[in-house]
């Protein structure tokens, strides 16, 4: 079995582990990366955004279950993140509002990965694809490297000072998400790159990491029913992230979520419902201003309901609010119930009156015919679930303490969101850019121990 030895081995090569990479060997370091996959970029390269919670006292608020010394390192060093992007020559648009609490920069994440891939390898590093990370190397309970199946076959083993967690969590694997998000979370469609198994938590976790937390959620968004995504394009198209100025209905014909938290929220509630499956109602005003209107300023508008019905959703135009009571049978709803719900909805929110279940923003009524009408389902992206670290990267052990030599960043770390979110690519930037600062302080800390220690040689 083929051997080496280098400062940093990074299992996965997404947002983090580049990140992490093209850090480490600026900072001097040998790095190798293996990723499982033909590419490198995981679920980054359909994204466009860097962005989170502009201060700790919104973070809070948006996010108040998520464990706090990540959430402050995520807010404090966010700057620093988008500083580094800049520095590696990728152009970083101006701040901009997103969503309705956060602020982040548009960029080019294709464009990013792959800088990142050249200064990797300019960098004296190495990146083997195609390469599977079969188990950790533990010795006296501190992680020394791993043992990797290259895609000819062969085993090698490969020494690290530190080994980083990066592979983008355990979406694509049905049965860690339905342990870990839902017992009907395998139902969903994957909103994300399909190599993401979780094969770094499962290292990880047999290495006697800590992992967390059970009921914490998932990212995802609301996707039209019966529509299998075709091409990563859809993950974009298809979310219906308008759902939170719309109303949404379960089978039972109630509303069951404050749909204004946003549609990343309601899509965790609607799993939870019967068959996971509702409908979404919106009239001419939303149609207008938020389902052909751009989500986040500067992406491309798209007629989510068009497009929904020409690839074959479940979908209904209504001239007015009495013709949701024809809502088809088969459907499963009960649509004269739909209707009283809008109605009463519609009295309410005219008179001033709070709703039921109420809204954080505002209610506006659904009062301007027509009324566009689709069901949707929940599609993940990533599990909340995950490794438990510190705000150093470092992977936590049963104890609660370091796991010594293991660090983690991305969608593989568990514990800083919890049912609630607030931007994957940020985390992933400057939990990668900490990882790799974690591991250069590693190796010049056994540098020097190993010149203190050699006077001591000389003289026996």
């Amino acid at each position: 079995m083929s051997a080496e030895a280098v400062d940093l081995l990074i299992i996965g090569a997404g947002m983090a582990g580049l990140t992490a990479g093209a850090r480490a060997v600026r900072n001097g370091l040998s790095v190798l990366i293996v990723e499982i996959s033909g590419d490198v970029g995981g679920s980054a390269r359909f994204a466009g955004y860097v962005w989170t919670a502009p201060t700790h006292e919104i973070m809070d608020q948006q996010n108040p279950h998520g464990d706090v010394p990540l959430k402050r390192a995520l807010v404090d060093r966010f700057a620093d993140g988008v500083s580094w992007i800049r520095s590696v020559g990728v152009e970083v648009k101006d701040a901009q509002r997103i969503l309705s609490f956060g602020r982040g920069h548009q960029f080019d994440t294709n464009h990013y990965v792959d800088t990142c891939w050249r200064l990797i390898l300019d960098g004296g590093g190495e990146l083997l694809l195609n390469t599977e990370a079969k188990r950790l190397l533990v010795e006296r309970g501190v992680v020394a490297g791993a043992e990797l199946r290259p895609a000819d076959g062969t085993r090698k083993r490969v020494r690290a000072r530190s080994t980083l967690i990066a592979t983008g969590g355990f979406q694509g694997d049905p049965e860690l998400r339905t342990a870990h998000v839902h017992p009907h979370a395998d139902r969903m469609q994957l909103r994300s790159n399909p190599h993401s198994r979780g094969g770094g938590y499962r290292l990880a976790a047999q290495a006697g990491a800590a992992t967390g937390h059970e009921t914490a959620g998932f990212y995802g968004h609301l996707v039209p029913s019966g529509i299998p995504f075709a091409d990563p394009a859809d993950f974009v198209d298809l979310s219906l992230y308008y759902s939170e100025h719309a109303l949404l209905f379960n089978l039972n014909n109630e509303r069951f979520a404050d749909e204004t938290l946003g549609d990343h929220l309601t899509t965790i509630a609607l799993l939870e419902q019967p068959e996971s499956r509702g409908l979404l109602i919106a009239d001419a005003r939303v149609f207008r201003d938020w389902i052909v209107g751009s989500y986040v300023e500067g992406a491309v508008a798209v007629d989510k309901f068009a497009l929904a019905s020409k690839r074959g959703g479940r979908v209904g135009l209504a001239d007015d609010l009495s013709e949701l009571a024809y809502l088809p049978a088969d459907w499963g709803y009960d649509g004269e119930a739909v209707r009283d719900g809008v109605e009463q909805y519609n009295q309410r929110a005219s008179a001033g009156l709070e709703p039921t279940p109420g809204r954080r923003l505002d209610p506006l009524p659904l009062d301007e015919p027509p009324y566009y009408v689709i069901e949707t389902v929940p599609a993940i992206t990533f599990p909340f679930h995950g490794l438990l670290i510190d705000d150093r990267a470092r992977v936590l052990n049963l104890d609660g303490e370091p796991l010594g030599g293991l660090l983690a960043a991305g969608s593989d770390v568990g514990g800083l969101w919890n049912r609630a979110y607030a931007g994957g690519i940020a985390a992933a930037l400057v939990l990668g850019l900490t990882a790799a600062d974690t591991a250069a302080k590693a190796a010049a800390d056994a540098a020097a121990k190993a010149t203190a220690d050699a006077p001591a040689k000389a003289a026996t």
